[in-house]
C-alpha cells in the first residue's frame, strides 16, 4: 500500500505526525538533540511559561512511585521574555511546531503570556488551568466549570489567531462538564489528562518525600484515567483533543486515540527512554501499514463503544 498520511490537523495547524512532547518533559527541546530534532515530532510543548521567571518548588521535588513519578517542580522557568526572544527563534530555526504552554496566578497574568506568545508567532497556546488562582484564595482555575469557562474567553481574547487549547485537570468531578465549560470559553481544542494529584512518605523519616508534600502523578498508572477522561471529553465536545497521561508505546498511543485523541502527548516516558516519541512514531506508523490504513487520522474515535 501507499505510504501512510501520518499527518493530523489540530484546530486549523497540520502536524507532520500525531506525535507532541508534553509541557515540561523537554524543557525546549534541546536535551534531546543528542538523539533527534524538535522537526522529526508532531510538535513540542515547551516548558510551562510564566510572565515572570520562576524558580520553582524547593528539592526535592520528583520521586519514583512503582508506576510513574510524582513531581512539584513549580513552573520553573526563565518568563516569557526569554522564551519568545531566545528558544522561539531557535525551535523555528529547527522547523518546529510549536506549542506555548502557558500558566499564571491570576486571569490578567494568562492573558498577558498569551498575548506576548501570540504576537510572537507561535503555532498554538497550551493554557494550562491547573495552577492556583491567588485571587480566589488558590482554588485551581481548573476545578470549577464556571471558572474555567470565564478563563479560557478572557484568554482567547488575547491569542489573535493563535489557537487555544486548554489543558484539563483530571482532578474534577465530572470531565465532560469541564470540557463543555472549555469549549463554551471558546477553547478550539484541548489537551487531557493533567497529572493527578499524589504524595508519597519516607517510612524511615515519616516525612513527605516530596518537599512541597504533595505532587502531580504521572506515567503508566495513569493511562486508563487518560483514556477513560479522553473518551468522555471527546463525546461531549467534539473538539481536537491532544491526549496524553501515560503513554509509552505505540499501542498505547493507538489505545489513546481511538478513544477519541487527534494527537498524543508523550510525557514520562521520555525521561526513561528519551527515544520514545520516535519509537511511537514509528511504531503507529508499522501498526497502519499492518492493518491497511492509509491516513492515521482513521483511528481517532474508532472505538466501538
Amino acid at each position: 500500500m501507499a505510504k501512510v498520511d501520518m499527518s493530523v490537523n489540530i484546530a486549523g495547524v497540520t502536524l507532520r505526525n500525531p506525535v507532541v512532547t508534553v509541557s515540561g518533559a523537554c524543557g525546549f527541546g534541546e536535551e534531546y538533540k543528542p538523539f533527534y530534532t524538535t522537526a522529526d515530532i508532531g510538535a513540542i510543548a515547551v516548558k510551562g511559561t510564566t510572565l515572570l521567571p520562576r524558580l520553582g518548588n524547593a528539592v526535592p521535588r520528583i520521586a519514583e512511585t512503582p508506576a510513574g513519578i510524582l513531581n512539584s517542580i513549580g513552573l520553573q522557568n526563565p518568563g516569557v521574555d526569554v522564551f519568545v526572544t531566545r528558544e522561539l527563534p531557535r525551535l523555528r530555526e529547527e522547523g518546529a511546531c510549536v506549542i506555548a504552554n502557558i500558566a499564571g496566578s491570576t486571569l490578567e497574568d494568562y492573558q498577558a503570556v498569551a498575548e506576548r506568545v501570540a504576537d510572537a508567532g507561535v503555532d498554538l497556546i497550551e493554557m494550562n488551568i491547573s495552577c492556583p488562582n491567588v485571587k480566589e484564595g488558590g482554588v485551581a482555575f481548573g476545578v470549577i466549570p464556571a471558572m474555567v469557562e470565564k478563563i479560557t474567553a478572557a484568554v482567547k481574547e488575547k491569542c489573535g489567531k493563535v489557537p487555544l487549547i486548554v489543558k484539563l485537570s483530571p482532578n474534577v468531578a465530572d470531565i465532560a462538564e469541564n470540557a463543555r465549560a472549555a469549549q463554551a470559553g471558546g477553547a478550539d481544542a484541548l489537551s487531557l489528562i493533567n497529572t493527578l494529584i499524589g504524595m508519597r512518605i519516607d517510612i524511615k523519616s515519616r516525612k513527605p518525600i516530596l518537599a512541597n508534600k504533595i505532587g502531580g502523578l504521572s506515567g503508566p498508572a495513569v493511562f486508563p484515567v487518560a483514556v477513560r477522561m479522553v473518551w468522555q471529553a471527546k463525546k461531549a465536545t467534539g473538539l481536537p483533543i491532544i491526549g496524553m497521561g501515560g503513554v509509552a508505546t505505540a499501542e498505547d498511543a493507538i489505545e489513546i486515540m481511538m478513544a477519541g485523541a487527534d494527537a498524543v502527548g508523550v510525557g514520562t516516558a521520555m525521561f526513561k527512554n528519551p527515544m520514545a516519541p520516535i519509537e511511537i512514531r514509528d511504531g503507529i506508523e508499522r501498526w497502519c501499514e499492518e492493518h491497511g490504513i492509509a491516513d492515521v487520522k482513521e483511528i481517532t474515535g474508532s472505538v466501538i463503544d
